[in-house]
């Protein structure tokens, strides 16, 4: 089965490192025209070089900072004014900090909230109308395992997810009468930065050794693993292609059989 995604055009949010440039570079890879946005132009240009290009595709970035919403809807209303539709939205946001919920500043959720509710909103009532006139449309949100199982230490995190999960599960009830769906992917450990950045938040405040936490939360996988980013992205590619137009309103675990729940 190969997965063909020529003629579409996606939108890839926090594509410039981890798991969005993963699905950036495998959409490119399949056919697609990409659009990348992110806030550091630098880092979106350098992926950009490297995105799989042919004759046919056409790629592009967005520099756009998702703490502030307004400014993102700014950029989005110019870009679709002035470029073909897209057909295939990728949600992911780098998550809140670690710690625990008690000790958390209300900012911290407000500001979790804009970065990730307020923003996903703005980008899909920027690009469904496109959908709706193509008649398709993939909205993938890529959140967290919390969204099923609660993580330690991750109070904001676990609150923000589930507000989303329960948001992209409204909508795809919603948007499915025109060809649009509306999928949650749930990563688990997989190795990125923000993985890294968990491990040593954890070793400073268990006072346990990076190796030792890595060791630990490693234990707690049945494959025996951490994913690679790439694994994560050939499950949006198949979200994201015709193969999968009657699955709607999931959460997808991609997680080496960590959850303890169906």
């Amino acid at each position: 089965m190969k997965i063909d995604l020529t003629g579409k055009r996606a939108l890839v949010c926090g594509s410039t490192q981890g798991i969005g440039r993963a699905i950036a570079m495998e959409f490119a890879a399949s056919g697609a025209s990409v659009v990348m946005v992110a806030r550091n132009e630098e880092s979106l240009r350098a992926v950009l070089r490297e995105l799989p290009a042919s004759k046919t595709q056409n790629h592009n970035i967005i520099v756009a900072d998702f703490s502030d919403p307004e400014a993102l809807r700014t950029k989005l209303n110019n870009f679709t004014s002035e470029n073909p539709p897209v057909h295939i939205l990728v949600n992911n946001t780098g998550g809140p900090k670690g710690g625990e919920i008690i000790k958390a500043d209300t900012a911290e959720f407000e500001q979790a909230f804009r970065n990730h509710l307020i923003c996903n909103q703005i980008l899909v009532q920027a690009l469904y109308e496109g959908m709706k006139k193509e008649k398709y449309g993939r909205i993938i949100n890529i959140i967290s395992t919390s969204v099923k199982q609660p993580i330690r230490n991750l109070g904001v995190s676990n609150t923000i997810r589930a507000a989303v999960a329960n948001w992209s599960k409204t909508l795809s009830v919603e948007l499915a009468p025109f060809g649009i769906t509306v999928n949650n992917i749930l990563p688990g450990a997989t190795k990125t930065e923000r993985l890294t950045g968990l491990f040593e938040a954890r070793s400073k405040a268990s006072g346990k050794s990076v190796e030792e936490v890595k060791t630990e939360w490693m234990g707690e996988i049945p494959a025996g693993r951490f994913a690679e980013p790439e694994e994560l992205a050939y499950a949006a590619t198949f979200l994201a292609s015709p193969m999968a137009g009657y699955i709607n309103g999931i959460n997808l675990p991609v997680d080496g059989g960590r959850l303890n729940c169906l």
